[in-house]
């Protein structure tokens, strides 16, 4: 005899089977997502930390005329990089003060690297002397990319954990039926009620964002992660580059003739492109073949206040300066991937929308977080022995600790290095980023040996005095300490130093907050108890 199933006891199946998804994508992935979604918050003022890690790069009240700023650094890269196929160097804006720049290796050897690069100074278009540092560039390339792995394997690996995330949003509006009256409710001191209320408000709040920042970079590498399309409507390698040419403005060197011949001024042909887009908006200069008759020079607009990363640049004749071509539009899929680019990117911001997207992706940090953490409050109370946890949880357990607190150490360790590293000893920008991960390794095999309370207690206390500390190493190691940049109007300097102090302060509360914490276990006759009570009731319901 069948038994008919009434439609309440199928959305609850439903809800079972989401919450269950939800519980799980978001565990196995979930520790990868808080890096990259920490690493990804910091990365929205990217430019920021490193100029606060270039210390001998002065600060600039002015931001210098692009076209003679382009003019001078073309004059050194003549001189550094002769023979080279490509030049590219961005143009300063009101969030940088060094060039940067990256140049073609001529005649790379098999297996050395085809591009080298360098910082330039805006004034005086030479090298600059400041130390040698990824910057903020390396947080916001292991966001996407992670470290010691081949760069494809890493962005597989990133996407691999997006997609998790999309099902773990999804599945978890679908569990939460309640979640945006719930997003209103916060009992304090209630256990896994108070870890649960954090997660949903944290959840809500950025709930948009959160889905369009996953989804968004997952389109930011679509032409990786799905190439089929693209393989089986461009079968030439001329449709090919003109697809190529819809979603970037790399310009591929062309076959050099062979004959030398000067390279016109490239101070006019900026000065073109700013009459037609704006002072302030061009971005990159990009030169081909330079010093032969085939040179082609590609002057590109920046991406300060456009909601697009669709390609727009001017294309020089290098030799004679004409302009040949314009390239101001894209088609309309080509287009909707650049907005949706864009807006993963957040570089069109001003400086209140950047900060609104750091807020909310911090949030999105804190989001994660606390489901990692919630994973374990909810199944202590279950444990046959809370002093003996079975491997999975105890686990589980170590890897929230060095993923979540280990975290803030180590990227405050990196910071900690770049101050104290010798200037002069060879790779210190890889000597940077391994210090980072040594740090990080060192707090997983500290988790590994303490108690998790101690372990996440004393963490988290480690890390709140290296991030009150750093401003104090900034004004013991360099000369721009944080009452001087006050002095000065040098907000980059001083706004650094005081956010140390903030997140220190964060810290500390997570600290008292994790020394004051008691975890509720049932004693065994409870929990016995609750065990016949269960099975009781699932034998009343056959």
């Amino acid at each position: 005899m069948k038994i008919a199933r009434d439609p309440e006891s199928k959305a609850r199946g439903l809800r079972q089977s989401m919450s269950d998804l939800h519980t799980w994508a978001g565990l196995l992935a979930g520790w990868i997502l808080y890096a990259m979604f920490l690493t990804g918050t910091v990365s929205y003022f990217k430019d920021e930390i490193s100029q606060w890690m270039r210390p001998e790069q002065p600060h600039q009240r002015d931001m210098p005329d692009a076209a003679r700023v382009a003019q001078r650094v073309t004059a050194t890269l003549g001189t550094i990089a002769a023979g080279s196929s490509q030049w590219s160097f961005d143009l300063p804006d009101e969030r940088t003060s060094v060039i940067g720049s990256f140049w073609r290796t001529p005649n790379a050897a098999a297996g050395k690297r085809t591009f080298e690069s360098a910082s330039f100074d805006p004034v005086t278009g030479q090298r600059t002397s400041a130390r040698e540092t990824l910057g903020g560039e390396f947080f916001y390339r292991f966001h996407f990319q992670f470290y010691y792995m081949p760069v494809l394997w890493g962005r597989w690996l990133a996407g691999l954990c997006a997609m998790f995330m999309l099902v773990a949003i999804v599945s978890g509006v679908i569990t939460h039926k309640k979640i945006f009256i719930d997003f209103f409710t916060f009992r304090w001191g209630k256990g896994q009620r108070s870890w649960l209320d954090a997660h949903n408000a944290l959840s809500v709040f950025g709930l948009p964002f959160h889905a369009m920042i996953t989804y968004t970079g997952l389109v930011t590498l679509m032409a990786m992660y799905m190439p089929w399309g693209a393989q089986t409507a461009f079968k030439t390698p001329a449709e090919r580059e003109a697809m190529t040419s819809q979603l970037s403005a790399f310009i591929q060197p062309g076959k050099p003739s062979g004959e030398k011949a000067e390279l016109a001024p490239v101070d006019a042909m900026v000065r073109e492109a700013q009459a037609r887009w704006g002072r302030d908006k061009v971005g990159r200069v990009t030169i081909t073949n330079p010093g032969d008759t085939t040179a082609r020079v590609a002057v590109s607009r920046g991406e300060a206040l456009r909601v697009s990363m669709s390609p727009q640049y001017m294309l020089f004749d290098g030799v004679t300066g004409k302009l040949i071509e314009v390239k101001d539009h894209v088609g309309g899929a080509a287009e909707t991937r650049g907005v949706l680019y864009a807006l993963h990117l957040g570089r069109f911001s001003d400086l209140q929308l950047r900060w609104l997207y750091f807020i909310v992706s911090l949030a999105g940090t804190a989001m994660v977080g606390t489901g990692l953490v919630m994973w374990t409050v909810k199944r202590r109370q279950k444990l046959a022995d809370p002093a003996r946890p079975y491997f999975g949880f105890w686990l589980v357990e170590r890897l929230n600790i060095a993923s979540i607190a280990g975290l803030s150490v180590a990227m405050t360790g990196f910071l900690w290095g770049n101050r104290l590293l010798p200037l002069g000893i060879a790779a210190r920008d890889e000597a940077e980023i391994n210090v980072f991960f040594a740090v990080w390794g060192a707090t997983l095999l500290y988790a590994f040996v303490r108690s998790a309370k101690r372990a996440w207690i004393e963490l988290l206390w480690l890390a709140t005095a290296m991030l009150a500390l750093l401003p104090v190493l900034n004004a013991l190691t360099t000369d721009r300490p944080l009452w001087r940049s006050i002095a000065q109007g040098d907000w980059v300097f001083a706004g650094f130093d005081l956010m140390m102090w903030a997140f220190a302060a964060l810290h500390a509360a997570l600290a008292l907050r994790a020394t004051q914490h008691r975890p509720r276990v049932k004693s065994a006759g409870k929990r016995i108890a609750a065990r016949a009570a269960a099975s009781e009731r699932e034998k009343e319901s056959v």
